[in-house]
């Protein structure tokens, strides 16, 4: 049957996520870049109230946003990793031989969409798959990439069309993947521990707002959640809750804080805290959840604080990044262009 959709050679990938300040002096164009889309915080006052209290929070957060990057090295490791995966993606789908080129575009900071959809275009690319690094849609995250890459394709007049990998909160070889670390990381602890842990499942946090409106963030977590949960010998009680949740507005709870410190005064003394929304280590996951809550855990009286790894350079994360490139792609295949 002749194909109707893209060429293969016409392909490309862009993996999508939010992007890292690399260091101490990008942090505030950053912070910046991020308090000014309304996409994600949508701060009261239109446009100019954005821009005026977005730069407020900024001014007033910057000292110590800076010291907690100066914990982990200076700036954030994401682009690194992304670019690890990135690497690991393309070569797994020029073993399959498909799509030859796969780049990356990041929300927030460097590399953004602009510069990622020159490169396309230099290399031939017309048609464009955005691939979310986020599993689970938001339109604060996976929703923001996306517009994102297409205002910069009108921006700049090129001649690509985009489809779109939004969500892969429940796919089997990625609900695989995080059994296997949970499982490995409990076999880590001494039994005595393994015993009486507590698994606090901690995704990233959201404005209420976007789940008054019908955002499915929260279901596909619980998803996950549960689909881990049920491939576990022995999954220990799990608790859900969110993370990283700044700015004035009202955000979806229980905080990973107020679960922690709840946790203690129950008596419980040895928590694994599982990353459950992120895919590669960030000021989130090495930062927050390694130190901050580390921290704050002991204080309140726990005694064993350990953490699920994520899944940075595992190559298992190419394979399943590939697959649903892959079934896009036939997908692609079928359908008329447009």
């Amino acid at each position: 049957m002749a194909r109707n959709g893209p060429d293969n050679a016409d392909v490309g990938v862009l993996l999508l996520n939010m992007g890292g300040p690399d260091q101490q002096a990008t942090i505030r164009p950053f912070l910046n870049n991020i308090f000014s889309d309304r996409r994600i915080i949508e701060l009261p006052g239109g446009r100019l109230g954005q821009y005026l209290l977005g730069r407020l929070i900024v001014t007033t957060r910057l000292q110590d946003v800076k010291k907690n990057y100066r914990k982990i090295g200076g700036g954030s490791p994401i682009v690194c990793w992304t670019t690890i995966q990135m690497e690991g993606l393309q070569q797994r789908l020029l073993e399959l031989d498909r799509v030859p080129k796969v780049g990356m575009a990041m929300r927030y900071w460097h590399p953004f969409a602009d510069d990622a959809l020159r490169e396309m275009a230099g290399a031939g690319v017309k048609h464009v798959v955005g691939l979310t690094l986020y599993p689970h849609y938001t339109q604060a995250t996976t929703g923001s990439s996306e517009n994102d890459l297409v205002e910069a394709r009108d921006r700049l007049g090129l001649d690509i069309s985009f489809s779109f990998v939004s969500e892969w909160y429940d796919h089997v070889g990625y609900l695989d993947l995080w059994s296997r670390q949970i499982e490995r990381a409990l076999k880590g602890l001494p039994r005595a521990v393994r015993d009486r842990v507590q698994l606090v499942v901690s995704a990233h946090g959201l404005p209420q707002k976007f789940i008054d409106r019908g955002d499915p963030y929260v279901d596909h977590i619980k998803a996950t959640m549960n689909g881990v949960l049920a491939r576990l010998v022995d999954p220990p009680p799990a608790h859900l809750c969110f993370q990283s949740r700044t700015g004035p507005v009202k955000w979806i709870g229980p905080g990973t804080e107020e679960m922690i410190k709840e946790l203690a005064v129950k008596g419980h003394d040895a928590l694994l805290v599982w990353p459950i929304a992120f895919v590669s280590d960030h000021i989130e996951t090495t930062f927050e959840v390694g130190m901050l809550f580390r921290d704050m855990a002991i204080e309140a009286g726990i005694r064993e604080y350990h953490v699920v790894p994520s899944f940075n350079d595992d190559p298992d994360l190419w394979d399943v990044l590939a697959d649903l490139v892959v079934s896009h792609v036939a997908q692609l295949e079928q359908v008329p262009k447009r």
